[in-house]
């Protein structure tokens, strides 16, 4: 490709990507929908660009994308609202994968007569929804509070999920043994792990911030500590994402916790720690410095997310499509059913949610990353036998993708909590 051609396709995309995220608020059809489709256009359809330059570096951007997007969204969440919202958070991902995984295996079994190892290896890489769509979408769409940090925490947690399903099966596949025990205390302890690592980040950065920020590039400093932290607690064994997501979540919450520990009394502590408040006062308040790295890790994620979101449309092959429509659908059509289960078994933890937040909650079902990242990898273990698999994770990424319209559309209006208690009292009545 020429070199001057390229340049004009990257400003092109960018100024589709801040052209779609402006007009979501009229529309409703989340700008990552319109990148994929205009991926898809200039790839498979139109040929602009080949789209096998571009595999290798597919991962890279969509994991740099979603460890921003998760940094982004701790710095803008309070402790309270996680602590608050975890349970039900937690019940959702853990609830919903086990019936989507189960429900895709029978689909696989009884329909296409897998073997059950085989089927429920396809149930667990289509099982979790995507963080890397889901995080934006929720920054754009009109939900309470409530409902989009249950959505976030469940979104967290997924990829988690998925990840050892994923690798227990394949275990098992090759002949070795997952007892449920064993299972189970890996993914406690690699959450702990990660927690572990994203608070002692947060609190250690929290202490250099202040001298930090008299500095030039100092977001750049922040953005090297997140990839830090990603890399570390991957190479503990522990839950990276959760790990970033914590770390931002930590910077913007320990002031707030030293206050209410009466940490930090003194009238001029300003800054993060009350022993650096003149310098952090130099360069203003905390709450504009925590609006400054919002700002700047907000940027940095919308570029390498446009970037992930239109690669992933390009790579999407039609061939395989057409071979595997009907087997996507019987599969998407079991990942809607078990989602509507969980979400309706949630209800007595929901119990302040409105029947009109728990269909939406039905609707925000998409899988992306993870979900084509997991088919390659059983792919390159278990051989031919799941050639169809990239191609049926790439049918279900765009279905489960044109169903979030849905929950988009229906989200549009839910904006005041007068309307969310009005739909309470009726369904009760």
């Amino acid at each position: 490709m020429d070199l001057n051609l390229f340049f004009a396709m990257l400003g092109g995309l960018l100024v589709l990507a801040f052209i779609a995220n402006r007009l979501v608020r009229f529309t409703g059809v989340p700008d990552v929908i319109i990148l994929m489709f205009t991926g898809v256009l200039i790839g498979p359809v139109l040929h602009w660009i080949d789209p096998d330059i571009f595999r290798g570096a597919t991962h890279g951007f969509g994991s740099l994308a979603l460890m921003l997007i998760l940094f982004e969204g701790g710095l803008d969440l309070k402790l309270r609202e996680i602590v608050s919202h975890f349970g039900g958070g937690f019940f959702l991902a853990l609830v919903s994968f086990l019936l989507a995984g189960v429900a895709v295996a029978c689909v696989c079994h009884f329909a296409m007569h897998f073997e059950w190892i085989p089927a429920l290896l396809v149930g667990a890489v289509l099982g979790c929804i995507s963080s890397s769509i889901i995080l934006p979408v929720l920054q754009q769409v009109s939900l309470r509070r409530e409902v989009k940090v249950t959505l976030l925490v469940e979104a967290s947690l997924g990829d988690a999920l998925a990840v050892l399903a994923v690798t227990s099966l394949l275990d098992v596949a090759a002949g070795g043994h997952a007892h449920p025990k064993a299972i189970a205390w890996s993914l406690v302890s690699s959450l702990i792990l990660s927690v572990c690592c994203g608070v002692l980040a947060g609190m250690l950065w929290s202490y250099l911030l202040p001298a930090l920020t008299e500095e030039r590039f100092w977001h750049v400093l922040t953005f090297a500590a997140v990839l830090l932290v990603y890399s570390g607690t991957h190479a503990l064994k522990g839950n990276e994402l959760v790990a970033v997501l914590v770390f931002g979540l930590t910077l913007s919450n320990l002031p707030i916790v030293r206050r209410r520990l009466h940490m930090d009394e003194s009238p001029d502590a300003t800054g993060w720690f009350s022993q650096a408040s003149i310098r952090a006062d130099r360069k203003g308040s905390v709450e504009h410095q925590h609006e400054q790295m919002l700002t700047f890790h907000g940027e940095l994620a919308f570029l390498l997310r446009t970037f992930f979101f239109v690669l992933l449309g390009a790579l999407v092959e039609f061939d395989g499509l057409k071979k595997n429509i009907l087997f996507a659908l019987g599969c998407f059509g079991a990942l809607l059913v078990a989602r509507w289960i969980a979400v309706e078994a949630g209800r007595p933890i929901w119990r302040d949610f409105s029947r009109r937040e728990r269909e939406i909650m039905v609707w925000f079902l998409p899988r992306g990353l993870i979900t084509a990242v997991l088919g390659i990898d059983v792919l390159e273990a278990r051989g031919d036998a799941f050639d169809f698999l990239p191609s049926l994770a790439f049918a279900v990424i765009l279905l489960s993708n044109l169903v979030l319209l849905i929950g988009t559309f229906r989200a549009r209006g839910m904006t005041t909590t007068e309307e969310v208690t009005a739909d309470i009292v009726v369904e009760s009545a």
